[in-house]
């Protein structure tokens, strides 16, 4: 019994280490191409007039966030509008993978909705924001909602492109295997599907912050977007590039995240 519980416990523990061992190298990836901006930052730093009122140096961006920070405001931010992505991105992932696989898989429906959601696709996500809060309210339904409806295109169509684009010999598999719907879709389709849709994700995920910041802007619901433009209104500069900072290291983990997990989720079954 304790042979059979190691021998299934050590799969978990090989997949747990290989995706620490993923996410290490892509982010020792990533954090070379910081290299230029570190090395900016350092030369604002030296030249940097602290008495500057439009451009204070870096020093001035980490005290202005520590201040912020000690009001109780910064963390409870940041954990608002990391919710609103998160959320949106889960939403739209699953909306996009079901609309645009049926669009995919069927010319007729394609047709038909076509037109309607060549139209929606080009509206801009700040149009909506007004909108959306007439009807809905200003609230968290509002929030979410314009930053699905942003964040949905790049999955759905990178989804229907993978679904037109499957093999027939897949297809053929699945009738000769008799599989059912649900099998198909979890066996075969999804499998095949996973690089287009993880791609949708990725390209997703930038609109889903920039909508999210946006709605907070427009709105001053709670969130990054809410102190940025109360900074910006107080022609606090060294508050405004900190909380840019911020925002640019909210972006660069949710990126580095995701090509982790797309690393792993994509990398070959046999190899270890």
């Amino acid at each position: 019994m304790i042979a059979t519980n190691a021998s299934a416990q050590a799969p978990i523990g090989r997949a747990s280490r290989q995706w620490a061992l993923h996410a290490a190298v892509n982010a020792a990836s990533a954090l070379q191409g910081l290299l230029p901006l570190i090395a900016l930052l350092l030369l604002w730093q030296v030249l940097g007039d602290p008495r500057s009122p439009y451009f204070p140096p870096p020093s001035a961006w980490a005290a202005a966030l520590i201040e912020r920070t000690s009001s109780g405001e910064l963390l409870p931010a940041v954990l608002m509008t990391f919710q609103s992505v998160a959320m949106a991105l889960v939403v739209a992932t699953a909306l996009g993978v079901g609309i645009g696989g049926l669009i995919g898989a069927s010319p007729r429906l394609a047709r038909c909705l076509g037109p309607t959601l060549e139209f929606l696709r080009t509206l801009p996500p700040p149009t909506i924001v007004p909108v959306a809060a007439l009807i809905v309210g200003v609230n968290d339904t509002m929030k979410l909602f314009v930053i699905v409806f942003a964040a949905l295109w790049p999955v759905l169509l990178n989804t229907t492109s993978g679904v037109r684009s499957l093999h027939p010999t897949l297809l053929e598999a699945a009738r000769s295997l008799q599989l059912g719907p649900l099998a198909r879709i979890t066996k075969i389709f999804l499998p095949a599907l996973l690089p287009s849709i993880l791609t949708g994700v990725r390209v997703a995920a930038p609109l889903a912050i920039i909508v999210s910041l946006l709605a907070e802007m427009l709105t001053l619901m709670p969130g990054l977007g809410a102190l940025l433009l109360t900074a910006q209104r107080n022609f606090n500069a060294a508050e405004v590039f900190g909380l840019l900072t911020v925002v640019g290291a909210f972006g660069f983990v949710l990126n580095a995240a995701l090509a982790a997990f797309e690393s792993w989720a994509l990398k070959p079954q046999g190899r270890s």
